[in-house]
Parts: structure tokens; sequence; C-alpha cells
């Protein structure tokens, strides 16, 4: 069996198959936070708790996840927040996200004595729309403009990948050299169009990472004279600036891709990140799960170490016909040891209820099962939200939806837990206390497990006390 040191195990992937799907197991891989045995650690929430005057982030620990109250008065350990909590082997990072800034991120430890304990060290690492981990890093990336002297003749500097590596044992952080040019994202497709890279995926000693195609900067629209945009998509070159937020944009950009319908996964050999062997399949869009500026992992390695792409066809949800991709929501595959796409193929969209609904994110679930996070309703309809789940079978191409969830979910949980035949997740409910429900892997029934008196619960994961 190929060894993938996954990011699903940084943030402990479940496994909900109903029993005509692989079964259950626990797992024990390395950073998947699993229970020692030595009834040393604990289960860790990280919470929010809305008061009238102010909200707080507490950190809790407790015994167990299958039933009870935890009340966060007088209790656990007070904490900034963070836009993503991932637990990677005994540590928990608060990785935050800040438009346009750094993040401020800092690490926890669960301490001898049963209590979180903050690290340290506080980072201050560049702005991240995706992460993932290698060996003993967490990897945070985004791209954003590169440095002044690899600006063109009109000042307009490339876009360039911008990495962050924090060492979980030694609590320190690095960053990628950008001065040399060497990772330039400008036509990284050969189509003149930048990308971002959305998740790090660790198979073996190669890293898999979604290409996300963003459309031509000024700098890749102004190279020479226009060559990259593409006849017909002309008015797409914005004459002024405007938007704001994730949504914002430059005089002289072409915002989002020209090629809809097409996905690109970046294949390294390490954690350098350079000169990577492209794969691409036209049977398939984009390679990611997206919310707001976050793009979120779809590219991930089952326990074979073949790697399942899925795309949420979220290019359906542009405004000009010519950036909508019609290909519907599915899953490809790279074989294990290998650096292009086979035949596999699945329409995922086609088995949702309608036929017509995509997912916001996803993770593997053991086997060659995956947990998907789906929406309610058509991507091209209004406002449509992620508050369902369902478990897709890629052995035999099956999606099947999980039940006995409360009817009243206001959202799903960003992280996962297997252990004892059962996988747990948490889910937060409009006007009652977040709980974490337990599903059974062998009938995808879903049971209500410990409460926590709080407004939501943003990550749960298990530590024992860190060496």
């Amino acid at each position: 069996m190929a060894k993938s040191n996954s990011l699903w195990r940084v943030v402990m992937a479940a496994l909900i198959p109903v029993a005509s799907l692989t079964a259950c197991s626990d797992n024990d891989k390395p950073g998947n936070g699993n229970e020692s045995g030595d009834g040393s650690g604990k289960f860790v929430f990280a919470t929010t708790v809305q008061g009238s005057n102010a909200t707080s982030y507490v950190l809790l620990t407790g015994e167990t996840l299958d039933g009870g109250t935890l009340s966060t008065v007088n209790n656990g350990l007070l904490n900034d927040g963070a836009t993503q909590w991932v637990f990677y082997k005994n540590y928990l990072y608060a990785l935050t996200y800040n438009q346009g800034n750094a993040g401020t991120t800092r690490s926890y430890i669960l301490g001898n004595n049963g209590q979180m304990e903050a690290r340290n060290t506080e980072y201050r690492i560049s702005r991240f729309s995706s992460y993932g981990a290698y060996n003993d890093d967490i990897i945070t990336m985004s791209t954003g403009e590169g440095p002044a002297s690899l600006a063109d003749a009109q000042g307009y500097k490339p876009m360039t990948l911008l990495v962050t590596y924090l060492d979980v044992f030694n609590e320190t952080s690095r960053t990628n050299d950008t001065s040399t040019g060497l990772y330039s994202m400008e036509n990284f497709l050969g189509n003149g169009e930048y990308v971002t890279l959305a998740g790090a995926e660790q198979s073996g000693s190669r890293l898999y990472c979604g290409a996300v195609p963003m459309g031509l900067s000024q700098y890749g629209a102004a190279y020479e004279n226009g060559k990259w945009i593409r006849p017909g998509f002309e008015h797409l070159v914005h004459t002024e600036a405007g938007g704001s937020g994730a949504g914002s944009y430059k005089a002289g950009e072409l915002v989002g891709t020209q090629y809809p319908d097409e996905c690109w996964v970046a294949i390294y050999d390490n954690e350098n990140m350079l000169n990577p062997v492209l794969a691409k399949t036209d049977k398939i869009s984009t390679p990611c799960g997206r919310y707001r500026s976050q793009y979120y992992q779809t590219v991930w390695a089952a326990e074979n170490g073949d790697i399942y792409v899925f795309s949420a066809s979220y290019a359906k949800t542009m405004t000009d016909q010519g950036q909508k991709t019609t290909l519907p929501a599915g899953v490809c595959r790279i074989p294990a040891g290998t650096t292009s796409f086979d035949d596999y193929y699945c329409n995922i969209e086609a088995q949702t209820p309608g036929g017509n609904r995509s997912f916001m994110r996803c993770w593997p679930a053991g086997g060659n099962s995956f947990l998907m996070v789906m929406y309610d309703r058509s991507l091209d309809e209004e406002n449509p939200a992620a508050t369902e789940l369902a478990v897709f079978d890629a052995t035999s191409k099956k999606l099947t939806y999980v039940t006995g969830l409360p009817s009243n979910v206001s959202s799903i949980g960003k992280t996962v837990y297997s252990q004892n035949g059962k996988v747990y997740i948490p889910v937060n409910v409009e006007n009652e206390q977040p709980a974490i429900y337990a599903i059974n892997c062998a009938t995808a029934q879903a049971t209500k497990g410990v409460t926590i008196e709080a407004t939501d619960i943003t990550g749960f994961g298990f530590l024992t006390p860190a060496k």
C-alpha cells in the first residue's frame, strides 16, 4: 500500500459509508489526532461564544464525543479564534486569514495537566487562500504580486506564489524566495493566465495541488499587446478598478478564466514547489471548492495512493456565458505513482436530488470513500446552503446522502474525526446549541453526541500531550 501523508489526516477526515460501501476502520496514522490508548489525551473543541456585547473564542477539552454537555462558562482557554483550526502531530494551529493583510497565527498544545496551553511563538504569515502539509510542515499558500524588481515596462508585477512553512516541532516559520522569479504563476498553464493553488496533498514524496486559473492579471493581459486575450473575450478586460474584498479588481485585468472546461493539477517533487508536472483533463472543471477568498482542497489521495480529483464546477456561477463551465460537478483520477489522469470519471451532480447540485468541500473517508458537504440546491440558484452530507464511494461510483441530521442545520463543521467504527462531525443549528454528531459507518445514521454550550463549533480533534 502506498504511503500517503495526506492533509485529510491533518484535519482528521471521516468515514461515513453505508452498508454497501467500504467498511469503516480506525485510523492510526501520524497526525490524525486519534486516541493513543494510554488515557493521556483529550478531545479538544474550538468554540465561538456570542455574548450580548462581545464574541469570545474558547478551547475546551473533554473526555468523550458520544454524549453529555460541555460548558464554556469559567472553562477552557480563551484565544483569538481562527479561520481554520488544523490538528497536526499533537499540535493545534490557529490559521488566520485577514483580507489584504498578514494573518496572526499561533499554535497550542495539551499540557501534562490536561489543560490547553498556548505555545510561545506568534507568527505574522502572508495572507493565505489555501493550505496543506508536507512532512513536518503546515503550508499556507496564496498568489499575490511579486517584487517590483520583476515588473514589466508598465510597472505591472507578475503574480507570484507566496508560501509560508510552519515547522510544527521547532515552532519556526519560513517563506519562499520570490526574488528570482522562479515562483511566478503567470502563464502557468501555457495560456497566459495565472493560477492560485488549492490544497497541498502529499502522496509519497510528491505534492499534488489543484491549479485554479484566475484569468489575466495586469501583467498577463498587457503581455505583447494582449497576446493572451482570447478573441471574443476582450470585453472582459476591466477599464477601471472596482469591486471590494475578494471581488476587487484593477484596471487592465481580466478576472476569471477564459477556459472554464478544463481541470489542471500541479504535481511537485517536494515541498520547494518548483518545476511542477501538469496533469490535465477536460472531463471536469476547476479542482477546488470555494467560499469567498478561500479555495478548499478537492485533490485527495485514497489509502492505496490513487489521487482523486473533484470539481465542484464553481464556474457555473460566472455571469459571462463565455466563462461558465458546461461540465457538471464530478471526479477524475490520477493513479498512484503516475502524473497523468486515467480514464476514470464519475458525474457526481447527476446523483443528487434534481440532478443539478454540487458540493462545497470534501475529504477522504478511508479506503476509496470520500465525505462531501453538499449544497441544498443548484449553484446557479440564489443562496445555496451547504447543509447536507453525503458519501462518495469511488469504487462503485455511488453517492449516498447521510440521514438523521437535524432539520435546522445552519452550517457543517470544518473538521471531522473517525474512531471505533463511527465518524464525528460538528453540526451547528439554528436557535440551539451546537453538537458533535456520530455517524454509524455501516448504516450512515447520524446520532447526536456531546453538546457544546456555545454559539458554534469551529473545529475539533484529539490531542495527547506534546513531547
